[in-house]
This record gives C-alpha cells, sequence and structure tokens, in this order.
C-alpha cells in the first residue's frame, strides 16, 4: 500500500476551476490542490460539499500545472448538489487515499464501464508515456453515456487500440463490455485492469482466471472516513478505503463469498449489491 502523504487526511478548501459535462448524467470538476496533485492512477479523494456530505470519487487526472480533475455522476443528495457548483465555487478536499495500479507487462488490456472509465483513463495516460501496448474495452448502457470517448480516440492516435460496446447497440458492439473481453483475451494480454459496476468486474475476473491472466480492479465501496477506522468499506478481511481501492487477482479470491454479491449498508449490515 502507498503510504499517504502526511497532510493527506486535512481536510483543505478549494474553489472549483472548471465544471464540464460529460455525459447527461455525468460533470467532471477540476480544482487544485497540491496533495492530490501527487495522487496516481486508481487512488481516490473524498470531496466535501459544504452542508451536503462528503464523498469517494476517484481521480481522473492531475495535469502539468496541477489541476486535479474527478468525474462525478448524478446519483443522489450530495451529486446532485455537487452538479449544481460553478467555477469559483469553493469545496472541501482530503486525499489522496489508498493504493494505486501496479504497471505490470507491455501488453495491456483495460475495461472501464461507467464512471469506472476514469481512472482508466488516468492510467492509460501513464501507460502510454511509458511505451505500454494498450487495448481499452469502453462500455455503457448507450451512446450518450460513454464516457470520454473523445479523449480516447484522441489517445488511440498513438499506442492504443479502443474497443466500444454499448448495452442498446447505439454505439459499437451490441451488448455488456464484458462480451468483447472474451474474444480479446484469446489475443494474449500482460496484465488486465478493470473499474466499473462490480458484476462487471467479477465477470472480467472469472474470465481472467479461465486464462490465467493476472487481474488488477479497482472496487467501489460505502466510504466515511477513508483511512480504515470506521469499517463502512468492509470486503472479507480487507478494508477497501485501506487495502484497496485496487485489489489484484490472488486478493480478490479470497473475499469470493462477498466480492461481486454483497456490501455494507450504512450500519454495517452485509446486504446484496444491486
Amino acid at each position: 500500500m502507498l503510504a499517504c502523504h502526511t497532510d493527506a487526511n486535512w481536510l483543505r478548501i478549494s474553489r472549483v476551476l472548471e465544471v464540464e459535462a460529460a455525459s447527461p448524467s455525468t460533470k467532471c470538476f477540476a480544482f487544485k490542490d497540491k496533495v492530490c496533485a501527487q495522487a496516481k492512477p486508481g487512488q481516490f479523494l473524498m470531496l466535501w460539499i459544504p452542508g451536503i456530505d462528503e464523498i469517494p470519487l476517484s481521480v481522473l487526472n492531475v495535469t502539468r500545472n496541477g489541476a486535479v480533475s474527478v468525474a462525478v455522476r448524478n446519483v443522489g443528495e450530495a451529486t446532485s448538489a455537487l452538479h449544481r457548483k460553478n467555477a469559483g465555487d469553493m469545496l472541501g478536499v482530503r486525499g489522496p487515499f489508498g493504493n494505486c495500479f501496479s504497471l505490470k507487462g507491455r501488453r495491456v488490456l483495460l475495461v472501464g464501464g461507467g464512471t469506472g472509465v476514469a481512472p482508466l483513463l488516468f492510467l492509460a495516460r501513464r501507460m502510454i508515456m511509458k511505451d505500454f501496448l494498450v487495448t481499452f474495452v469502453l462500455g455503457a448502457k448507450a451512446k450518450a453515456e460513454l464516457l470520454f470517448m473523445h479523449e480516447l480516440e484522441k489517445l488511440s492516435a498513438r499506442k492504443l487500440r479502443l474497443v466500444v460496446s454499448t448495452e442498446d447497440g447505439s454505439c459499437g458492439i451490441t451488448g455488456l463490455c464484458t462480451q468483447p473481453v472474451e474474444e480479446l483475451l484469446r489475443e494474449g494480454f500482460d496484465s488486465v485492469y478493470a473499474c466499473g459496476p462490480e458484476q462487471m468486474i467479477l465477470k472480467v475476473f472469472e474470465l481472467t482466471e479461465k486464462r490465467g491472466v493476472p487481474l488488477q480492479a479497482s472496487l467501489e465501496r460505502l466510504m466515511r472516513c477513508a483511512i480504515g477506522l470506521c469499517g463502512s468499506c468492509l470486503l472479507g478481511k480487507y478494508r477497501v478505503c485501506r487495502d484497496g481501492p485496487v485489489f489484484n487477482s490472488k486478493q480478490l479470491r479470497e473475499v469470493k463469498g462477498e466480492f461481486g454479491f454483497s456490501k455494507r449498508d450504512r450500519s454495517g449490515r452485509r446486504i446484496p449489491l444491486d
């Protein structure tokens, strides 16, 4: 696990630099924070919306001038309040927290669904800089919800191959994004990386296990403290905020009873995944 910067858990106040719509339900927010600007692909931060709540978000990007960005889907009270923010509004931030993706091999397959595309886009940019050969599977329910497709198309002009799937067939392959994964794995990859809905990740895990290809997956859980104290993000013996959010194949095998099937609610009870 990466050691957090000594100031990571201190709440800092920052102003929104820019707000950009990424899809009908998702917006990207950029701000400056010197500590979060040290984040690596796979790490997350806690964003505080004053008077509402604090929520965990994967880091989407860190630019050369120190701007940090996150992608936020409007799914509840806190994210709805965040979507009403504009450039110049204030937010609180803690982080970065957790571990990051490990860069292994040279031929790699990245599988992203929904806002899970965010940390994988961050990862893909870093991999291309290091001369990796990247195949990126981008999935969503419909074309309008495909996130960062234009950014990925720009990367494809270099060393990235983009494969698109939509459940309704409005763009690319018709079906779940795990459908092309099964075929692609026959080509042979050194490593696979995944982020998105947990049932999607579970399917990717099962496919990589059959092929004997190592997987690194970024998981999402209810996170309150982000430093491993509250236990709301428990997954078997692991605390997702502190032991993750990136887990490898060996760790995922150890939590087969819960991974892809259940999560914790706000009272700490195990409940079925949505």
